[in-house]
């Protein structure tokens, strides 16, 4: 199970990273999301994954399962999608103005080529 997580986390921020070194920004964008991803299952795998424990330790209860890293995977994924709502919007404002999603900052038409 532990090598499956952690392949799953190599792979997603694999993913996430080669899509943030393209020059469009839709690439940028959707390489953000697997990153933030793979950030919120190393962070839920961290929490150790147990199944049908409760969260909260009672004398009747062996075991139980943290419920921090739950509640902060929960609200890492509000965040988030908050933060790639805005992202979308300044990268469609961006280019309905360039009429080019490109996030280079070289510009042919300056240099007079």
């Amino acid at each position: 199970m532990e090598l499956l997580v952690a392949s799953g986390v190599g792979v997603l921020t694999a993913g996430g990273v080669w899509l943030i070194l393209q020059g469009r920004s839709f690439s940028v964008i959707l390489g953000l999301a697997l990153l933030s991803y793979a950030v919120n299952l190393f962070i839920f795998a961290s929490g150790r994954l147990a199944i049908g424990l409760p969260p909260i330790l009672t004398k009747s209860t062996t075991g139980y399962t943290d419920p921090l890293t739950q509640a902060l995977v929960l609200t890492a994924i509000v965040i988030s999608f908050g933060m790639t709502a805005v992202i979308v919007v300044m990268a469609l404002g961006a280019f309905l103005e360039t009429g080019s999603d490109r996030v280079d900052i070289d510009d042919d038409s300056r240099d007079g080529l």
